[in-house]
């Protein structure tokens, strides 16, 4: 089993990414891999809506979006981190995610795939961003894992995240949560031979 990180801040070895390895840390400890992108820290432009993927089955724009989508296929479980500006993610993380699953719609099967969101604020802001990262997840067929408390540490540098003990005990909360799910999904896909079956046909467009 993988889990793929996802680091939505600039500062790669921030606040953010302080609390991502803690929740490394305990998966490693499950036995389950871990691979890593550094969204955050690139030049990201927004999904502009041509549905060139569709026919293409990848992003119109060559960029990490096309290069992490084999990650994403490999992976078991999806944790993405984001710091918080006014009260929502990182924006280059948005674009990154608007276009990381949008191209991979048609290509990789995200179903059953465990998702979790880290979120670092100094203060507030940190559950409308919470909110807004699961989205993602909930559209996609994929179990969303929580924790003791909301997934979130509090700190305006990595040195004062350690000082949040109850972040990082959900941290390792979260972790152990997700190595569980990951566990159960894996025998149930034994016992019942595959995915759960997922209808598309309907489609509310009310069109006759």
């Amino acid at each position: 089993m993988k889990a793929l990180f996802i680091n939505g801040s600039p500062h790669v070895d921030g606040c953010t990414k302080r609390a991502l390895l803690e929740v490394e840390k305990v998966l490693k400890a499950h036995g389950i891999e871990t691979d890593w992108i550094e969204a955050g820290t690139k030049d990201i432009r927004g999904c502009i809506g041509c549905y060139y993927c569709f026919e293409h089955h990848k992003c119109v724009f060559n960029d990490i979006v096309n290069e992490s989508a084999p990650k994403l296929a490999d992976a078991d479980a999806v944790i993405i981190g984001t710091p918080v500006y006014y009260a929502g993610p990182n924006g280059q993380l948005h674009s990154f995610l608007d276009r990381l699953f949008f191209s991979t719609i048609s290509t990789v099967n995200k179903t059953m795939k465990v998702g979790a969101t880290v979120v670092s604020s100094r203060r507030a802001g940190s559950t409308s961003t919470f909110d807004d990262i699961n989205k993602y997840f909930s559209i996609s067929s994929m179990p969303i894992a929580s924790s003791t408390y909301w997934n979130e540490v509090h700190g305006r540098t990595k040195e004062q995240v350690e000082q949040d003990l109850e972040g990082l005990q959900t941290m390792r909360n979260l972790g152990n949560n997700i190595a569980f799910l990951l566990k159960a999904i894996e025998t149930q896909k034994e016992k019942e031979g595959g995915l759960p079956l997922q209808e598309r046909q309907a489609r509310t467009d009310f069109i006759r």
